[in-house]
């Protein structure tokens, strides 16, 4: 019974300073098996910012298209997609009652015309040029002394009531003149032209419908110019005063996750978005040789931004990165295989990657500790 009782005490003993030493070098190294290993590696980073953002037209680049008279669309030459160009014929509207206007219009010009003319007829049979004071004519003066006797000259003629006909005639031109530049505009509005190039995004309208404009135009069409688009970032107020005009940005859409588009940072508005209490930017980012084959208004992006570009130096993975206090450190494999813990200083950051200021030098292997 002693010699039992022995060999408990000296197994509970080993086991004992066993826990003892494990927890005494617990801190410099780790067991291999609960790491992922990477190698510490030489390349240039960028420290950035990450925001979500949205596919959207610039200003101007999406124009929804409307009438400007009423009555019935008599055409529609436009279907969603298709493809139109500037002052290309989208839509006409029924004007057999403009042209009428128009034909009226230019008879009560050819009227007018002809008044004006009888008016100048009746007033003087000799009149050879008109003048701001009436018209001119031919007369002769009376015998005054040989000197002046029988001489011929020209002088202004003046007739009231005459030469008011003759400006009532022309004012009666110049009245109907115009009614016939407004009828002839109003016509011009039955036919509805692209006012850009661009792809039909929309139709609200179709043939044989009645359209009745008012204040706001009815839209016949929405017209999209796929090669000006922008993203526009929402970036937290955490990060915005980093944000500079000028500063480049990479993107992806969903639908094309293994494809970057590059773009700059080309406008910040002044007013944030505010939604359910989180506070955003809107950072506008100006694409760069937009392919309008792939992207579309509306796309979901994810975009990075970036401050300042660093060459060829130690970046590593942030999730190797352990925090202890402001202290920072990671594990580092030994030729034995185990893991040390070893402090480093981090200098920017991008993305999930991050700069080694000291600490690691090129080829070292770092653990990254399995979840």
């Amino acid at each position: 019974m002693k010699k039992i009782l022995f060999i408990l005490l000296i197994f509970t003993a080993l086991s004992g300073m066993a826990f003892a030493g494990s927890f005494l070098f617990r801190g410099k190294t780790e067991n291999k098996s609960s790491y992922e290993t990477v190698n510490v590696k030489k390349r240039n980073i960028g420290a950035s910012i990450l925001a979500t953002g949205t596919v959207k037209p610039v200003i101007g680049a999406e124009v929804k298209v409307g009438a400007r008279i009423s009555g019935k669309v008599e055409h529609l030459y436009a279907n969603i997609g298709d493809r139109v160009e500037k002052d290309q014929i989208i839509a006409e509207i029924e004007k057999k009652d403009l042209e009428a206007q128009v034909a009226q219009a230019e008879a009560n010009l050819k009227a007018s015309e002809a008044g004006v003319g009888i008016s100048k007829a009746s007033f003087w049979p000799a009149l050879s040029a008109e003048t701001d004071y009436g018209f001119k004519g031919t007369t002769y003066l009376p015998n005054q002394g040989d000197n002046f006797a029988g001489l011929k000259v020209t002088m202004p003629i003046f007739n009231g009531q005459d030469l008011y006909t003759i400006k009532q005639s022309k004012a009666v031109k110049e009245a109907t003149k115009a009614a016939l530049e407004f009828s002839k505009v109003q016509l011009s509005y039955s036919t509805i032209r692209a006012p850009i190039s661009g792809v039909i995004a929309s139709v609200t309208t179709q043939e044989g419908e009645t359209v009745a404009a008012g204040l706001n135009a009815p839209t016949f069409v929405t017209i999209i110019d796929l090669s000006r688009l922008q993203v526009d970032a929402f970036v937290d107020e955490t990060d915005i005063g980093r944000v500079k005009v000028g500063q480049k940005a990479l993107f992806t859409v969903d639908t094309y996750p293994d494809k970057e588009f590059t773009g700059k940072v080309k406008a910040i508005y002044p007013k944030a978005i505010i939604q359910e209490n989180v506070v955003n930017f809107d950072v506008v980012v100006g694409i760069d040789d937009l392919d309008s084959e792939l992207l579309r208004p509306d796309m979901t992006t994810s975009v990075t931004i970036y401050q300042e570009e660093r060459a060829g130096v130690l970046v590593i993975p942030r999730a190797a990165v352990v925090k202890e206090g402001n202290e920072r450190f990671v594990f580092v494999k030994e030729p034995s295989g185990s893991f040390e813990k070893k402090e480093i200083k981090t200098g920017i950051q991008s993305g999930k990657d991050i700069e080694i200021v000291s600490g690691l030098k090129e080829g070292d292997t770092i653990g990254i500790k399995r979840d």
